[in-house]
């Protein structure tokens, strides 16, 4: 099993000594083994990223953006101090390469851009980072910016940092590559890891990133594994870099002594998904329908039909139970369409899952500059791949994102690449897949007839 440590650069801001606080868990159960100040409201320095990240990885798994969506870099991103990856306003950039260069080098600009591109502003995202804490149970955490540079107000702890490490391990674990490379491709440069000396020199550790401004300290996230154990250990204002590793390595080794050898496994609760639906007036980067299409009339969904797409069962716990049988068999019968895709000569690891693939080093495209996208509150009337297709009107969320998703595995050929949107109107939750071109909507909805499943076409209006 892989394992990640955590821990952000930030520049230097403030001029208070920081004062002391640490939290030691066994990351299987959340079991705690040790803890000093742990409710300590102190400054979290570039620690913040891990909430940034985790938030873009929820933005991605829910179909916002995607991490080869070009986010332009405005001003304010790239004026943001050191540590920065040199971005500069007006740039455009694959969202894949911020990922990285804020993991991997916890550069500000890059933080900031995520920020932006998923909410449209650095302080809505920040107002989205909050929700997600709450969420998480983080009670004692206030977020401001993306970044983590010192600002009044932005607080966290030693034990809500934790919860946050635990999550990002258990809830994204297909992106743990990012906080073990050493070294990773950027797109403008190759970047490193600030600091890489406890991850050499402890056993069960695969990465290290610091952090540091003078109103907080060294701080660090961390997270090894040996065997069966697994041991998450935070360090809020240590005084220097050789002290503060040399503490996380003591913790560390406290919490493996204390830790059983076998422990049942108990991940914690996805938190709730934030969205930006609280964000009245936001804007982002990726195309979202927050309405239902004023001007195309939607069919009703159908009672019943031989290829049962638009019918769902009346539990939640029925209709799951078909889903996976219905994601089974699409996957089996798509197997030789998705393997050449998702397969990358040398990858070291057997069966690679596709997002740990999408983040893997790729060359840089300089040509490959397009136009930022812009978020919309219905179709955009400019054509291009602004068209889409609606599946049917459903009387809850749950039931509309369940035949998307049915649909989308049955119908792969002409919906990859295409965005599962549901829009809620007055009348329902309409059923809809965004970001087509006019001819792949068209042939889409012609299969899709084909085998009796109900389908309109959305167009600019």
């Amino acid at each position: 099993m892989l394992l990640a440590i955590w821990v952000f650069v930030a520049g230097s801001g403030g001029i208070s000594a920081a004062p002391y606080a640490d939290y030691v868990i066994d990351a299987r159960t959340g079991e705690v083994l040790h803890s000093q100040n742990a409710d300590t409201r102190l400054h979290p320095a570039s620690l913040t990223k891990m909430m940034t990240l985790y938030v873009a990885f929820e933005a991605i798994r829910n179909g916002e953006i995607t991490l080869d969506t070009k986010v332009r870099i405005s001003g304010h991103a790239a004026s943001e101090p050191p540590s920065k990856l040199g971005l500069r306003s007006g740039q455009t950039i694959a969202l894949r390469y911020l990922l990285r260069a804020a993991a991997v080098k916890s550069a500000n600009d890059a933080a900031t851009a995520i920020g932006e591109a998923i909410s449209g502003s650095e302080a809505a995202f920040a107002r989205r980072m909050n929700r997600t804490a709450k969420s998480m149970g983080m009670t004692r955490t206030t977020f401001k910016n993306a970044h983590g540079l010192t600002e009044n107000g932005h607080l966290s702890t030693a034990r809500d940092m934790t919860i946050l490490g635990r999550h990002v391990i258990y809830d994204y674990p297909q992106y743990y590559n990012l906080f073990s490379r050493k070294t990773a491709d950027a797109g403008v440069r190759q970047v490193s890891h600030t600091n890489r000396r406890l991850l050499e020199a402890y056993r069960g550790a695969d990465g290290i990133k610091t952090g540091y401004t003078r109103a907080a300290g060294f701080n660090l996230v961390a997270s090894a594994e040996r065997g069966n154990e697994r041991v998450i250990a935070t360090v809020f204002g240590g005084k220097s870099t050789a002290s503060r590793n040399a503490r996380v390595a003591e913790l560390l080794d406290l919490g493996f002594r204390k830790s059983p050898s076998r422990a049942p496994l108990r991940k914690p609760e996805r938190p709730e998904y934030a969205g930006n639906t609280a964000e009245p007036g936001t804007a982002g980067k990726t195309i979202r329908v927050a309405g239902s299409v004023q001007k195309s009339l939607r069919p009703k969904a159908r009672e019943t039909a031989p290829v049962q797409i638009a019918s769902v069962a009346t539990t939640a716990q029925q209709d799951e139970a078909k889903l996976q049988a219905g994601i089974a068999a699409a996957m089996a019968a798509a197997a030789d369409t998705i393997a050449p895709e998702t397969a990358a000569p040398g990858t070291p690891r057997p069966e690679p899952r596709p997002t740990e693939l999408a983040l893997a080093e790729t060359p840089v495209d300089s040509a490959l500059q397009p136009a930022e996208q812009e978020i919309v509150t219905r179709v955009s009337t400019s054509g291009g791949q602004h068209w889409g297709i609606n599946v049917g009107r459903y009387g809850s969320r749950y039931q509309a994102e369940k035949v998307l998703l049915r649909t989308a595995l049955a119908e792969m050929a002409t919906l990859e690449g295409s965005l599962r949107k549901v829009a809620q109107s007055s009348q329902g939750f309409d059923a809809n897949f965004v970001g087509m071109t006019r001819e792949t909507a068209d042939l889409a909805c012609r299969r899709l007839k084909a085998r009796n499943v109900t389908c309109l076409m959305i167009g600019p209006s």
